[in-house]
């Protein structure tokens, strides 16, 4: 087989913060054969503009109207020529030798069946501080035992982290743009049906880029919209599951996946609460009225259950945000340094001379 193609889609919106960086970490990968295709999902800001500056033979920037993320991975897939494809959201960030690394993985076995996998580690600003911790998804599965982890254990891998082969994005299909929340989570149990299971390359690694939680799809919050969506991604999750096995062990590790988001739809949307209390009890399970920990409980007594429920997302989000402002500070000074210290550099070789 000729050395497979790679396209490298990127979807994005409002990213004129990220997206240079981004784009240079794709145009970066040592794998030689790529195509980079960023899809402008109708932004208001200057992504468009930066994007179009990397336009080139190897990179693409197509600009269609804004419909979500969902819609315009589809999009973007259009465009596409890959033999595989590697999905790269417009925040985050490659190592440069990851696809290089995920194919020589392969020996030269190209099964179009194999999805590969890597690594992803958390960071702001400074790639260097990204933590990545090991969970169960970080070997080689087969699509069954990957769903009952993921499912058993609330466990996710990052969209980068993949690596698909062109019959597999075909046989999963589009993204489904019904949802606004957990839409890769989904897309990815498909993938995951269609293969014959995961190859987990460890040194292939991908920096997620940690924002503020009102900024990320990923967000349910208060949004009623968000959580309806939920609710189907999740009736879709546990289906996709019991498709591959019916067990006990099955239907626990998805009582404990419906048990996990069930604080999101609890006590506001008590028609969720019912639906998905139904969906336990098919399983032979039950849900529990959700914990606070003990911080915040005390509050329910005084201020009430949503009072409460609040205080424990919101307060580790302030503290999130306080250390991305501190991480952001630290890498303002640090890009400040660098370039004073290239400057006197330049200014002593010239002085010599």
């Amino acid at each position: 087989m000729k050395t497979p193609l790679v396209s490298i889609l990127i979807p994005a919106y409002n990213a004129e913060r990220w997206i240079a960086e981004t784009i240079q970490s794709a145009l970066s990968q040592t794998w030689p054969r790529k195509e980079i295709i960023v899809l402008d999902d109708g932004s208001c800001d200057e992504t468009r503009a930066i994007a179009e500056r990397f336009a080139s033979v190897q990179v693409k920037v197509v600009t269609k109207e804004n419909q979500g993320s969902s819609a315009a991975r589809n999009h973007a897939l259009e465009f596409s020529q890959g033999d595989y494809i590697q999905w790269l959201d417009a925040d985050d960030l490659l190592v440069p030798d990851k696809i290089e690394r995920q194919i020589a993985a392969l020996r030269g076995d190209f099964d179009p069946r194999i999805l590969l996998s890597g690594p992803w580690g958390f960071f702001s600003y400074r790639t260097r501080l990204a933590k990545f911790v090991p969970n169960s998804l970080w070997n080689n599965l087969s699509p069954t035992e990957w769903l009952l982890r993921k499912m058993g254990e609330n466990l996710h891998m990052q969209t980068a982290t993949w690596l698909t082969s062109r019959e597999l994005t075909e046989a999963a299909g589009p993204w489904d743009t019904r949802l606004q929340s957990d839409d890769d989570g989904e897309y990815f149990c498909r993938v995951l049906l269609a293969s014959k299971g995961t190859l987990f390359v460890p040194e292939a690694k991908v920096f997620y880029r940690r924002t503020p939680s009102l900024n990320r799809v990923s967000y349910i919050g208060n949004s009623d919209d968000k959580k309806d969506s939920m609710i189907v991604s999740m009736k879709l999750h546990v289906q996709y599951l019991r498709s591959l096995e019916e067990s006990d062990r099955v239907r626990k590790a998805c009582c404990n996946y419906l048990q996990t988001w069930f604080e999101n739809f609890y006590p506001e949307r008590p028609d969720l609460v019912a639906e998905l209390q139904s969906i336990a009890a098919e399983l032979h399970g039950h849900l529990h009225a959700p914990r606070l920990r003990w911080k915040y409980a005390w509050m329910k007594s005084i201020f009430g259950w949503k009072f409460a429920k609040r205080a424990q997302r919101g307060f580790p989000q302030m503290k999130s945000v306080l250390f991305m402002y501190m991480d952001k500070l630290m890498y303002q000074y640090e890009m400040r340094a660098s370039s004073a210290a290239r400057t006197t550099h330049r200014l002593s070789s010239a002085s010599k001379d």
